[in-house]
């Protein structure tokens, strides 16, 4: 008895259990069957868009800049070295780190004693040279009144001569008087040549005299210069850098004791690649002097200088690429040498070019260009010139005024429908222009409202909003679009 319970127990659950799908299978058929039949049923799946920034190209004449980065480095940078070894006697009171000084301002005073003592024996010294040579000078006149003296002694011993060989001629003289003459005549030519021999050593003492004293001359120059060197002075106003030391300690001969650095006369040292460098040349290959801007990043605030190029490295150094260009600051304004600086250099102009958005250009080098129909259309483009997170392009398809997307994502590409979003030029969002409100007859205002009514999976609250829309005289023309869409026709 007992099993026929249970047998008829589960009997009666199958049944209800095949009535209740049964139900469900016909509530579903009734569902579809009215859902394929209402009018207001868009069939076919709506296509999908996508929405992005897109920019306007403005093609025309536009300066590039070149942004690179380098370092601050002084025209005019002096080493303050002890000329000689000694004692530091007296400092200048700016004789610091980082203390101003001015041209010709005494730097360092060295114990000059030894200096000045060696200054003294060489005056001595050039004081026993004059003396020398004034007594030279006076044997040398001396010696020629004697040559004087003894030519004319010579020449009268001559006259005589010829007298008595004169006179014997005539049968009145004695042969002893002629050889008298003639024996005084060789004795007077003797004390000639003597006398000229006298002459040539006063001569050559004179130079003698003369060349001890052109020694003593330098001798004494030096003296004086190593005096002078006592007292280092500063070629040019500028800082001083690097100084170590104080008065009193002893210096070695050429020891550094500070560097001196022009602050004004700055230059900025910075590295292009060979094909930058290139577009800075003229035809001739000389480097053009085109203007630039060094600027310094404080933070809050920016120090901003002009500068101008000035020349070009003469040879690329070991490990390095590219070339080294210098570039002169016309004005210094809380800069110093060794700051790294940003330098942005205005390059030669260039024609029918527009600026975009780095991520605009994808890596196929083509960018997404919207039709008159709001789809994409991959257009080539050639970037000439790339600048922060701009590119300068050009583009024989493209045109001024026509919009392409300012940045590809993998979801965007050619053919897609586009929801553009545009910005003005303060780059603040431009809402899309709304379409015209629609003027409806009777006929197709009772068609939408129909439409509106029949819609049941519609919310009450979304239901009286369209209606009360459609009732109006004017209907906005995006709601009339959605929902003849939505009726498919």
């Amino acid at each position: 008895m007992r099993f026929l319970v249970r047998s008829l127990t589960g009997l009666f659950l199958a049944a209800l259990a095949l009535a209740l799908l049964a139900v469900g299978g016909v509530t579903m058929k009734s569902a579809l069957d009215a859902r394929a039949k209402a009018p207001g049923r868009l069939h076919a799946s709506q296509e999908r868009v996508f929405a992005a920034n897109v920019v306007t190209l403005d093609f025309g004449t536009r300066r590039p800049v070149l942004t690179a980065y380098g370092d601050l480095r002084t025209l005019r940078e002096l080493e303050i070295r002890a000329p000689a070894a000694g004692t530091l006697l007296a400092l200048s009171p700016n004789f610091v780190e980082g203390g101003a000084v001015e041209a010709g301002e005494l730097l360092v005073q060295l114990d000059p004693a030894e200096a000045r003592a060696a200054r003294d024996s060489a005056r001595a010294s050039k004081a026993e040279a004059d003396s020398a040579l004034a007594l030279a000078g006076r044997t040398l006149d001396l010696a020629g009144g004697d040559l004087a003296a003894a030519q004319r002694q010579a020449e009268l011993r001559k006259a005589a001569l010829e007298r008595a060989r004169s006179i014997g001629a005539r049968g009145f003289g004695a042969t002893a008087d002629i050889e008298t003459a003639e024996l005084a005549l060789s004795s007077a030519e003797q004390a000639v040549l003597t006398k000229r021999s006298a002459l040539s050593s006063a001569e050559a003492g004179l130079d003698q005299a003369k060349n001890a004293l052109r020694r003593a001359e330098i001798a004494l120059s030096e003296a004086e210069r190593k005096l002078a060197e006592t007292e280092i002075r500063a070629d040019f106003a500028g800082q001083l850098s690097g100084v170590s030391t104080v008065a009193g300690r002893p210096v070695s001969n050429n020891e550094i004791l500070a560097t001196l650095i022009d602050p004004v006369t700055l230059e900025v040292a910075f590295r292009l690649s060979t094909a930058q460098y290139v577009r800075l040349t003229d035809p001739e290959g000389r480097l053009m002097p085109l203007p630039a801007e060094v600027s310094l990043d404080l933070g809050e605030r920016r120090i901003t200088v002009p500068a101008r190029l000035a020349r070009a490295g003469a040879a690329v150094s070991e490990g390095q690429a590219g070339r080294l260009v210098f570039a002169r600051l016309e004005a210094v304004r809380g800069l110093k040498a060794g700051d790294f600086v940003t330098v942005a250099l205005e390059m030669p102009a260039l024609e029918a070019v527009a600026l975009l958005p780095a991520a605009a250009v994808g890596a196929d080098g083509k960018v997404l260009m919207l039709d008159a129909e709001e789809r994409l259309r991959a257009v080539p483009v050639q970037v000439v010139h790339r600048q922060g997170d701009d590119v300068l392009i050009r583009a024989a398809e493209l045109a001024s005024g026509q919009e392409v997307v300012a940045e590809r994502t993998p979801l965007l590409g050619e053919g897609l429908k586009l929801r553009p979003l545009r910005r003005d030029a303060s780059g603040a969002p431009v809402a899309p222009a709304k379409a015209a409100d629609v003027v409806l007859d009777e006929a197709r205002r009772a068609r939408l409202i129909a439409a509106v009514e029949r819609n049941t999976r519609m919310g009450a609250e979304a239901k009286a909003r369209l209606l009360a829309q459609l009732h109006q005289e004017a209907v906005p023309a995006e709601v009339v679009a959605r929902i003849e869409a939505r009726m498919g026709g």
